[in-house]
């Protein structure tokens, strides 16, 4: 099933008039209390294995609320500006708009970093190994976190202009679902019935990649966990793909990646480089409790990333398939070969330059 319009304008009505209002008012009442939050929050933290884990955690929720109001506000009054939306979809708007994602996911990955303890290196090619190139951006589901920093990465380490295909649900987030629904991107159901429409959407937003453009799809459709897993191959021997089926049972730490929107991508942007990103640490965080357990995280991610020349991407369909199950062989291999590494309580958050470092060859 893709993101119907049906679909689309239910969620344009409640993220509008339910969610965006209780999130500005919500802002207002933690602004408000704010002292009383900090004085709670620092009273409980030791009671809750120390570290000021709660204290972190009702700091990440004030940032992340008052980014929310006042990226909704801005957005609001460019609505205006631009002939009460009339404009909006102009490029000098979604210029504007790409500008204010940067400037977002640099307040919060910057303030997450600290808080959290966490420190990203990036390793691959030069952040200016390839300008002047569309990409197509081919990334491993490893938890909500990892899309905000691939987002974060393209924008201010690689310069780019990310067109992003994302699950629906996060358009009911206010802010994500009115500035996504303002720069390219597509918001669909993975696992639904209408694969001719989901990969139609795909190659729509592949068609057309500038200079400065990424392409970013995540194949697997979803995050990793031992369910999903083993669905997956339910599902490819449901289908008669044995050989499939098996080589989905190989891979221990992603799921089988589901080729159609790739393939679509592909075809649609036949200019474009590819480039592969994994990373671990954040794979495990999916749900509120997990996340508590974690603050804070005292640890250095390494995300990595693979260019691909065109030239070397299968024209045949059969080939591009193997060739994407033979990337996820070796980025399963190496999430396990680079699990995260501790980091002192307390330590410099830096983020280091990226390494440029000679690409793997094709698995």
């Amino acid at each position: 099933m893709s993101w119907t319009s049906a679909t689309a304008r239910r969620t344009w009505v409640v993220r509008r008039f339910v969610l965006a209002p209780a999130v500005v008012a919500l802002t207002a009442l933690v602004w408000a209390l704010l002292p009383v939050g900090i004085v709670v929050s620092a009273l409980v933290s030791p009671l809750m294995s120390g570290r000021w884990r709660a204290l972190r955690l009702f700091w990440l929720l004030v940032v992340w609320l008052s980014i929310e109001t006042v990226c909704l506000a801005v957005l609001l009054g460019w609505w205006v500006a631009s002939g009460f939306g009339r404009r909006i979809r102009t490029p000098y708007w979604e210029g504007v708009h790409y500008d204010l994602a940067q400037g977002m996911t640099w307040v919060l990955f910057g303030r997450a970093e600290r808080v959290l303890n966490l420190r990203v290196v990036t390793e691959g090619p030069d952040p200016d190994a390839h300008p002047g190139h569309p990409l197509v951006v081919v990334s491993r589901h490893a938890g909500p976190g990892d899309s905000l920093v691939l987002v974060h990465a393209l924008l201010h380490w690689y310069r780019r202009e990310p067109r992003i295909v994302l699950k629906d649900t996060i358009a009911w987030d206010p802010l994500a679902g009115v500035l996504l629904g303002r720069i390219p991107s597509r918001f669909v159901t993975p696992g639904g019935d209408a694969g001719d429409t989901l990969e139609g959407q795909v190659a729509a937003l592949a068609t057309g990649l500038d200079d400065d453009d990424a392409f970013v799809i995540f194949p697997e459709g979803g995050n990793f966990t031992p369910g999903r897993r083993q669905r997956g191959i339910d599902r490819l021997r449901e289908r008669g793909l044995e050989p499939m089926a098996r080589r989905a049972e190989a891979l221990t730490n992603v799921l089988a990646p589901r080729p159609g929107g790739l393939l679509a991508a592909l075809d649609a942007a036949p200019e474009a480089d590819v480039v592969l990103v994994a990373h671990t640490g954040l794979d495990h965080l999916l749900t509120a409790a997990d996340l508590w357990r974690e603050v804070p995280m005292d640890k250095q991610l390494i995300m990595r990333w693979w260019r691909v020349p065109r030239e070397e991407v299968p024209l045949d369909r059969d080939a591009r398939i193997e060739w994407l199950y033979d990337w996820w062989a070796h980025i399963d291999a190496w999430v396990d070969e680079h699990r995260p590494e501790p980091l002192a309580p307390g330590a410099v958050r830096r983020r280091a330059a990226p390494a440029a470092r000679p690409d793997a060859p094709t698995a």
